[in-house]
């Protein structure tokens, strides 16, 4: 018997092992490979677990999900509740920054099962005084469980059940106030419990709501040509401040290599006084852990923190790891990087891209454990310095078990850091990263321009496993990315992609001010690349230029804070939409978000035709909300306050994308 238990049972010894444990749980959700990975939460936010229980035969039980943060001895205690086909559920919100822990416990509860049946011998009218006997016992099992208050009331109970009149004591038996005590005391003796402790990281608010406005300080200057400094940079607080925004990210702060600098507009040749891509890591002046000396100093760089820190915004910074040959890296540890029989080191290549001033580092070194405990140290430097959130650059080419063992043991040090993966790759490789630790991640959406594929996306996102691994940021724009579609779509598609990224997504932000600006000239015809990037050169812009779409930037992030359902993701439900009857609209797209116990709901309707007018029919699914197909109710446009009184589930919409494509709705049932 010995051998074909551990065979069968492993991870279990004899001696933990009861046979009488009759429950069995599965399909635990969330459960990311078997445990290996973290699920993703957010503090205060609402966490769903799910799991199969059942048992043989047709007992009735009892479930309970049980919380704890990592290392703690007790655990908080949520009862489940059954939703169908043998599925259990909980929600628990975790109010601290952390890895936690859950797992899930089921019985067979005995008195539930026994009061059942005694509920249908009455109803068949037969004799229950043995039945009244059993539960009488189930009765005074409870007392010797109960507080001596409660013991006191379960005996009397009992004696009630024993009474010589046996509708006396069905009476008793079946008293709600009898189940709910028995129910404080369960006997969870033979309990069945889940084979593991699952792992959730929790991560701080804006892990799971923020809006992030990308800038490069080098364009921040008051004079014009002349480089912007951090101290520049501070005045720029309020105007980023006054949209809303309350994620500043800065690219590159560090010195840059001289060795191959790229010229104006990605020239191979730089002209004297160009400063180079600030990807280019590295300089005599200094490597990762060093400021760019015309930005200024480091002490400017933490007045610049603590200014955006009162405004009520963090600075993200971008972190890259790769070197300018100028790198001292490339001279301190040559063995970092791979060379070739000519006694160079590959630049770094996206095809058709290439980086000629930039060298990968060679995760395969066999120096691997001081290259990465040096690379966990660029994180903490900036940490003592007051950032706390990263935007990583291209991290999928780079080692995912660096990256599980860096973000575990950052967060260990500082829980609340948040790391966000700039990976534009294979969908396999995105998740991976958010499995290993991720907190957000760039996505697709920049690439999804229709109904059907935004629709398509958004499921895919929302759906599981996906939902608890990798939390999506939607970029309508990069300094990389300048989409076909805001090349020719205009002012008004520039407002679709904004409502867009901003709406479906709780996460989301955008390069500016070029995008405030409706910049839309690329580098050449078919290019993705703007023309005159930032990212060669200074640029001097006109915060005011006519037809700049800041204030509805503003009144969008202000929608959003203002609004719950909000600040979610997965939360979202499309509704239908047709020009005419039996056909779906290929132009107009609607979707709902609701907060869980529906106090905030809004509707959000955008048409993704730039150049037309287009109208529909609109269903609004009310029997979401426990209500009639005739019921009617109240939506007030959030953008203009019109307020509009709808009767039933199917009214008309119509959007002039030449004066606003969208309508972002709250709504309100009477």
């Amino acid at each position: 018997m010995h051998d074909t238990f551990l065979r069968l049972f492993p991870g279990c010894t004899s001696q933990e092992f009861d046979g009488r444990c009759r429950v069995v749980i599965e399909n635990v959700s969330p459960e990311i490979d078997g445990g290996c990975f973290p699920a993703k939460g957010v503090e205060g936010q609402r966490v769903r677990v799910e799991g199969d229980v059942f048992v043989d035969g047709a007992d009735m039980l009892r479930s309970e999900l049980l919380v704890r943060i990592e290392g703690e001895s007790g655990w908080e205690i949520v009862p489940m509740e059954e939703t169908g086909n043998d599925r259990w559920s909980a929600s628990f919100t975790p109010c601290s920054v952390g890895r936690h822990e859950y797992t899930i416990r089921a019985w067979v509860d005995h008195f539930g099962t026994w009061r059942r049946g005694l509920g249908k011998k009455v109803d068949a009218k037969q004799n229950v005084t043995l039945d009244l006997e059993i539960g009488a016992l189930l009765v005074d099992a409870a007392a010797g469980r109960a507080s001596s208050a409660d013991a006191k009331k379960l005996r009397s109970f009992a004696a009630a059940m024993r009474a010589k009149s046996p509708s006396k004591g069905v009476v008793a038996a079946l008293d709600s106030d009898l189940l709910l005590l028995v129910g404080k005391y369960p006997d969870r003796s033979l309990a069945s419990l889940y084979q593991k402790n699952l792992p959730l990281q929790v991560d701080c608010r804006k892990a799971g709501f923020s809006a992030w406005y990308e800038f490069f300080p080098r364009s921040w200057s008051s004079v014009p040509g002349k480089h912007g400094t951090l101290r520049d940079c501070m005045e720029a607080v309020p105007f980023i401040a006054g949209m809303g925004f309350d994620v500043i990210y800065l690219p590159p702060v560090h010195p840059i290599g001289t060795t191959k600098r790229k010229g104006k507009n990605n020239a191979l040749v730089a002209q004297p006084g160009e400063p180079g891509s600030c990807w280019a890591i590295g300089s005599p002046e200094g490597g990762h852990k060093s400021l760019h000396p015309e930005l200024g100093t480091m002490e400017d760089f933490t007045s610049f923190v603590a200014a955006a820190g009162e405004a009520g915004i963090s600075v993200a910074l971008d972190i890259a790891f790769q070197c300018s040959p100028d790198h001292p890296w490339v001279k301190e540890h040559p063995d970092w990087f791979r060379w070739r029989p000519d006694g160079t080191v590959q630049f770094a290549e996206n095809p058709p891209k290439k980086y000629e001033d930039i060298l990968p580092i060679d995760f395969e070194t066999a120096d691997w454990q001081n290259l990465w405990t040096e690379l966990k140290s660029v994180f903490l430097f900036w940490i003592d310095k007051g950032v706390t959130i990263f935007r990583v650059d291209n991290p999928h080419t780079k080692a995912f078990g660096f990256w599980q063992w860096a973000i575990a043991s950052i967060q260990e040090e500082c829980p609340e850091a948040l790391f966000l993966a700039e990976a534009f790759t294979r969908p396999k490789l995105m998740a991976r990263l958010g499995k290993a630790g991720f907190s957000q991640s760039y996505s697709y959406f920049t690439w999804r321009n229709t109904k059907e594929e935004l629709q398509e996306y958004m499921e895919e996102l929302t759906s599981e496993p996906l939902r608890h691994i990798m939390r999506a940021n939607f970029w309508p724009n990069t300094p990389d990315i300048l989409h076909e579609e805001l090349q020719t779509g205009g002012r008004p598609k520039f407002i679709i992609r904004l409502v867009l990224s901003a709406t479906l997504s709780s996460n989301y932000g955008m390069y500016g001010p070029a995008y405030e600006l409706c910049e839309h000239l690329p580098s050449a015809p078919g290019k993705e690349e703007y023309l005159d990037s930032e990212k060669y050169e200074i640029r001097e812009w006109d915060l005011d230029r006519p037809g700049n779409i800041r204030a509805e930037i503003t009144r969008i992030n202000r929608i959003r804070r203002d609004n719950p359902a909000m600040h979610e993701t997965a939360n979202i439900s499309f509704v239908r939409i047709e020009d005419s009857p039996g056909h779906e609209h290929e132009w107009l797209m609607g979707y709902v978000k609701r907060t869980a116990d529906d106090s905030n709901v809004v509707l959000t309707v955008v048409n993704l035709d730039h150049r037309r007018v287009r109208s529909g029919w609109m269903r609004f699914p009310l029997e979401q909300f426990g209500l009639s197909h005739e019921h009617s109710f109240s939506v007030e446009d959030l953008f203009s306050g019109m307020k509009y009184e709808w009767n039933g589930e199917w009214n008309f919409v119509e959007l002039n994308p030449a004066a606003m494509p969208a309508h972002i709705f709250r709504v309100t049932f009477g």
